[in-house]
């Protein structure tokens, strides 16, 4: 070939994979890393999301395998739920045929990328083999006393024609002609309308705390997930306040009392009014007698949430609440801006101190009152024209007038007693009930005489029946699903028809992994307890809420429950950003979708991770795409060239590139100067690399890779370059892109002989020393690049011309030893605004008094080169934090300056074409030479 050729190789390779098994992961294997994307739901083809999600994971899981771990990483479906059984019904289907088909085509294109999964762990959640233990799970969190089956004001999509979880309801306000906000479906974006239906709930109320607290530990998360679930929980502390509710007026029944929660107690003397939702009881209570609130909730509470756009409407009612401190008589409404799943349902008003209190008062001619002054620091301007919300001091406040407002709210709460502490979650309990065909059924039988009773464990799993074309429910329309019998008393029952929302396959789906097989237990309490939690997910953040949420808490219900001991299943999230075309989100329903085989799967893949960091957006282009193909076919031919065409391809020993194969290779002794700094960057490579693989900064692989390619051309071709250097660069390229481009790595690890196969390789390892993390590699490529660049800028500058000679002069060794000990000083100083230079500069007389190998004449020159170095300037910006740098730089030592100098050398001859020499300053010439900084000769 005289390309890289993906489609002729990628067969090859994942029939020698498969052969091999190089993915299956052992039952016995100890700790494994586990690494897994979120499962994709089956909606018929593979889109670019999904790219991006699995070759991420996929570049991670195989770099970990060549740093030497036992790897997890497993794939399946997320099998059920409405999109299927709607595009059945689009192709006169039925929802498993089309699901089945599905997930034969996305199969088809995640093998032809060539992810590596372990596919003996495959598992499908619209398999009864899987969904069993849905109903097994749900019947011991039954038993727990975690479900709940109860009327409630529910969600309902019309359109979807089921009702939907407060998590999928999504909070964006469409307006109808009237005007009114209305929430949205998830799915399909209609309108929804609230209705009074018996439900089924997970109670994840009762890990509000725990879910709370435990965002704390996942320091491995994106603070932008941790953040959108703190928000979704919603965790408020303050006080339940008791208003007593005169009737009298209105119902003719005395008084009764309404609990209102507040998390600024302290404004209760600056309460005007009292605010009922319509779903509230009393509310609807008063509806029943009182036409215009029967009229207003009627109205309302099939509305959804009212947009701050449409004002806040209300309905005054003749009932009246009693100031619980001053006794005052309160008017009591019905407003739709008051939520009937927030807090209490009611609200006492404080338009001086709440914005949405304060719009309601204006809209209703409310009073309005102010009970808290600002601080002084505070820029309110003290008028009624907008609410203060912040703390200060109290004032009309009665015996609290005067105190400051956390000090005024602890005294309240102790001393008043219709007020004590409380807190409250915004978070509502998981409705996992849905009105439709494709799902998990849920195992109860409804009996007359003995209510809801758990289907036994001996009869699960309760499959669905064979598929009924209707509009409503089809379990509904099945009666021989429908009629059973009562497990307790025997008589005739009713089956339950509702299934379980999607999200319940997907909270523990991760843990089926471990052992997909098992038949007597969803999961292997053993290898959980060994290999949990996951140690990298990968998926978008639109999940945060609705699935990453329920994993949490199921992951705590089956700890407590005793058949896990993982409380937090996830240790890192890694979220991924979106792939854009011309500025939109790909999709099929924009009709910007770019297929994977349009550009071939490798080039895909690799351009997929090299575009961007994982968690930002990217635009799709061609020109960019090129990119990564054109780094294909620059690999493949440095490596065919080199295989195929022998030393004569890459030059003889005097660099004429004459042909001649006769001449040998230089040995290890024999190494040059060049073949040495090739060396040091073929290492440098490789610990850039290993340190961007684990930060999932695969972009920056890329570019590694790319630098060290064109490094190893300019070997090749300036003079004929040392063999085992240069096979071990291409072996080290072929290596370091196989997770990326895995086809690729292992097509060029074959041409050169590599040992077995790269994707059971080691990480190449390090010919020459270096510290741990690298630091030095940095700092010689940094003074390399910035030599290099200062020669070009003296030759650009002087338009010079047939350069002769460049001589780099290193500093004199003392000047290390006093920006050693500079650096010290800083490092002490840190943080100390005060320190000026003149202190700085006793204090590092001080510290180079007791320096004995600092002569006489490098003390009189010590002045000269603090003051032209800028040396203590620098130094005085780190220490005051100024220097926009949390670290403060090193050098090189002296002698390791000179040699990376000597070594880099070469490519200074390559670009000038001139005799280049490296020299230490003697003293008394070349004083601007400064650590890091070679003065530079050129004639």
């Amino acid at each position: 070939m005289t390309g890289y050729d993906h489609a002729a190789v990628q067969e090859f390779w994942q029939y020698v994979w498969e052969r091999e098994g190089v993915y299956e992961l052992p039952d016995d294997a100890t700790d494994p890393t586990y690494v897994l994307g979120m499962f994709p739901y089956t909606s018929g083809t593979l889109h670019m999301g999904h790219v991006r999600n699995y070759a991420i994971t996929d570049a991670y899981a195989r770099y970990r395998r060549m740093r030497g771990d036992d790897v997890l990483h497993p794939m399946g479906w997320d099998a059920f739920g409405l999109p299927a059984e709607n595009a059945a019904y689009e192709r006169a289907s039925d929802p498993e045929s089309w699901t089945r088909a599905c997930i034969r085509r996305m199969r088809e294109d995640l093998e032809t990328l060539g992810l590596g999964y372990d596919w003996t762990r495959e598992i499908t959640t619209c398999d009864p083999d899987y969904y069993q233990w849905n109903q097994w799970l749900f019947k011991r969190l039954y038993e727990a006393g975690l479900v709940e089956y109860e009327a409630a004001a529910v969600e309902w999509c019309p359109d979807c024609e089921t009702v939907l979880a407060d998590a999928q309801v999504r909070e964006a306000a469409l307006e109808d002609a009237d005007g009114a906000g209305h929430r949205t479906c998830w799915r399909c974006e209609s309108p929804v309308d609230r209705r009074e239906l018996d439900q089924w709930f997970f109670t994840i109320t009762d890990y509000a705390e725990q879910l709370h607290e435990g965002l704390a530990d996942l320091t491995g998360w994106p603070d932008g997930v941790r953040e959108i679930q703190r928000n979704w929980i919603g965790r408020q502390e303050g006080a339940r306040i008791e208003f007593a509710v005169d009737l009298e007026d209105a119902l003719e029944t005395g008084r009764t009392s309404v609990d209102v929660f507040s998390a600024r107690p302290e404004t209760i003397h600056g309460a005007t009014y009292l605010a009922l939702s319509p779903g509230h009881d009393l509310a609807r209570a008063l509806a029943e007698v009182d036409d215009d609130v029967r009229a207003y909730v009627d109205e309302t509470v099939d509305r959804t949430r009212v947009s701050d756009e449409t004002g806040f409407s209300g309905v005054e009612t003749d009932a009246t609440a009693i100031h619980p401190l001053t006794g005052e008589r309160l008017p009591v409404y019905v407003a739709g801006y008051v939520l009937e799943d927030v807090g209490t349902g009611a609200v006492m008003g404080v338009p001086g101190h709440d914005v949405r209190d304060h719009e309601f008062a204006r809209e209703q001619n409310l009073p309005i009152e102010r009970v808290i002054e600002p601080d002084g620091g505070d820029d309110h301007d003290g008028s009624d024209a907008t609410p203060y919300t912040g703390d200060g001091t109290l004032i009309d406040s009665g015996d609290y007038t005067g105190l400051e407002s956390d000090r005024a709210r602890e005294r309240l709460i102790a001393e008043c007693d219709t007020l004590e502490d409380d807190v409250t979650y915004r978070l509502r309990d998981w409705l996992l009930s849905r009105q439709r065909y494709w799902g998990t059924p849920i195992p109860i039988v409804h009996c007359e005489d003995c209510g809801p009773v758990p289907v036994p464990d001996e009869e699960l799993p309760v499959e669905l029946p064979e598929f009924v074309r209707t509009t409503g429910n089809p379990l509904e329309e099945h009666v021989s699903f429908r009629e059973a019998t009562c497990p307790e008393c025997g008589e005739a029952a009713r089956r339950e028809t509702d299934t379980m929302d999607t999200f319940v396959d997907s909270s523990w789906y991760y843990l089926r992994f471990l052992s997909p097989d098992l038949e007597d237990a969803p999961f292997d309490t053993d290898l959980a307890a060994e290999w949990l939690p996951v140690d990298v997910y990968v998926g978008g953040d639109e999940h945060a809420t609705l699935h990453l949420l329920y994993t949490r808490f199921f992951a705590r219900a089956l700890t407590d429950l005793g058949l896990l001991d993982c409380p937090e299943p996830i240790r890192e999230l890694r979220s991924q950003g979106t792939v854009l075309y011309e500025g939109e989100k790909m999709s099929s329903s924009a009709g910007n979708v770019v297929a994977p085989e349009e550009y071939g799967a490798e080039t895909t893949r690799l351009f997929v991770l090299s575009a961007a960091h994982p968690e930002q957006d990217f635009e799709w282009t061609a020109n960019d795409v090129r990119g990564a193909y054109d780094l294909q076919q620059t690999l493949y031919g440095m490596v065919t060239e080199f295989v195929e065409g022998g030393w004569s391809r890459v030059g003889g020993d005097d660099g004429s590139h004459d042909g001649s194969t006769n001449a040998a290779p230089r040995t290890g002794a024999d190494r040059l100067p060049r073949d040495k700094y090739v060396d040091r960057e073929i290492d440098r490579t490789i610990v850039a690399a290993a340190t961007e693989y684990d930060r999932f900064r695969f972009h920056r692989v890329a570019t590694e890779l790319r630098e060290l390619a064109t490094l190893l051309a300019r070997y090749r071709e300036f003079e004929r370059p040392q063999e085992r250097v240069y096979r071990r660069g291409l072996l080290t390229l072929s290596a370091l892109i196989a997770p990326m481009a895995p086809h690729l790595g292992e097509e060029l690890w074959n041409k050169l002989r590599g040992d077995g196969l790269v994707v059971d390789a080691d990480w190449p390892a390090l010919e020459t020393a270096a510290d741990a993390d690298g630091i030095d590699y940095r700092l010689e490529r940094a003074l390399v690049e910035r030599t290099l660049e200062d020669v070009r800028d003296i030759v650009d500058v002087a338009a010079l011309t047939d350069l002769d000679r460049i001589e780099l002069v290193v500093a004199e060794e003392w000047t290390y030893r006093v920006l050693a000990a500079v650096n010290e000083i800083a490092a002490a100083e840190t943080g100390r605004r005060e320190t000026d230079r003149s202190t700085l500069l006793e204090r590092l007389r001080d510290r180079l008094a007791a320096d004995p190998d600092l002569d006489a004449p490098d003390r009189e020159r010590l002045a000269t080169f603090l003051e032209e170095s800028g040396v203590l300037e620098g130094t005085l910006e780190f220490v005051s934090g100024r220097g926009g740098s949390s670290e403060r730089p090193q050098p090189l030592p002296a002698d390791r300056e000179r040699a990376v100098l000597e070594r880099a050398a070469w490519l200074l001859t390559d670009e000038f074409d001139a005799d280049v020499t490296v020299r230490r300053a003697d003293g008394t010439t070349d004083v601007a030479a400064r650590p890091s900084k070679p003065s530079i000769h050129i004639d």
